[in-house]
């Protein structure tokens, strides 16, 4: 049992684990009136007894994102957020509204875990102007660590609806920021103790930094290159890297795709981690860099609107015709392009 006045979430968290189940009945209603207060369109917010939101839509096409983060524990609400969002914004939408199913590791589930996961969350929406308006939590067996599972709603102008399917021959392949920053931060979460012996300390500090600075999120990358350009296609690889993410396209679109290795952007930290474990920066989670395919006349345009917004990006390639595949340019021979169909960081987890 809890200790008397352990249901607030003003007080200092007991030590004391939960059981699986619900939580606390008293406990989820202090968090849910501290943190998902609803927002713009919240017509029937988050509340213990209320099962679902409503929300009021208008002037737009409504879209939708369900993600689960489950490679990490530390700074899961922030993953959350970002992660779903992204997939809004590929698609030239806006993300606004946001479920999350939280899942906790019996007897390691405490009032400060999830106190701290809540938190994350709304502070990651409120940085994002998006509402924490409904979801659900609970306390399960099976588990280690963690599970965050997050359902992001968003809007699209009916006129302006972009999907990974509208890549055209021709186009030219913008990527932002760099491969590979959701990578290079999970390994250094989840390997810390054994980096701490070879690298030093800031160095570790910095790669786990990366999810904020140059950041996981591509909402204002898709902002930026829409603004400037005119895109046809926008993608965020996640699981297998940029080369599974430049499949996917060439899948979606029904075209081929060709790629200069010498022109990807890679962050020094990420080719350091990588090196050091045996891993192939191709084929590690990506998350925070966007793919984009854009008419080649536009392609300088929307570079320099990108750099007007902080955000570094460059051409590493062009869309083809579906007939000549899905290749790359590595030491100046074409060759395919490999496609990771197991992530190449789930090797070492």
């Amino acid at each position: 049992m809890l200790r008397k006045g352990a249901d607030s979430p003003h007080r200092p968290h007991s030590p004391v684990s939960f059981k699986a189940g619900k939580l606390p009945v008293r406990l989820l209603a202090g968090l849910l009136k501290r943190y998902a207060r609803g927002g713009k369109g919240v017509v029937i917010g988050p509340s213990v007894g209320i099962d679902s939101a409503v929300i009021d839509v208008k002037g737009g096409f409504l879209a939708a994102k369900t993600d689960p983060i489950t490679f990490v524990a530390d700074d899961i609400g922030f993953y959350t957020v970002y992660i779903n969002a992204n997939d809004i914004a590929v698609m030239g939408g806006t993300p606004r509204w946001l479920l999350v199913t939280i899942l906790l590791p019996e007897g390691k589930a405490t009032e400060g875990l999830v106190k701290r996961i809540f938190s994350q969350l709304y502070r990651t929406c409120r940085d994002l102007d998006v509402a924490l308006c409904g979801g659900h939590t609970e306390v399960t067996r099976g588990i280690d660590r963690p599970i965050v599972i997050g359902a992001m709603l968003g809007v699209v102008p009916e006129d302006r609806v972009i999907t990974g399917a509208g890549a055209r021959p021709g186009d030219d392949i913008i990527l932002t920021k760099g491969i590979a920053i959701e990578a290079a931060s999970v390994i250094a979460r989840v390997r810390e103790k054994e980096l701490a012996r070879i690298f030093p300390k800031p160095f570790i500090v910095k790669c786990k930094n990366l999810i904020k600075r140059p950041g996981l999120g591509v909402v204002k990358d898709a902002k930026a290159a829409l603004k400037w350009g005119r895109v046809h296609a926008m993608h965020d690889p996640t699981e297998g890297g940029l080369a599974t993410g430049l499949h996917e396209l060439a899948i979606a679109s029904g075209c081929g795709v060709l790629v200069d290795k010498a022109s990807i952007p890679v962050l020094p930290e990420a080719r350091r981690l990588c090196a050091h474990f045996g891993l192939d920066v191709m084929g590690a989670i990506a998350s925070g860099a966007l793919i984009i395919s854009v008419a080649p006349e536009d392609s300088g345009r929307v570079i320099k609107g990108l750099d007007k917004a902080g955000i570094r990006a460059a051409v590493i390639g062009r869309v083809t015709r579906k007939r000549e595949g899905v290749k790359i340019i590595e030491g100046g021979k074409l060759k395919p392009l490999r496609l990771f169909e197991r992530d190449e960081v789930t090797r070492i987890l």
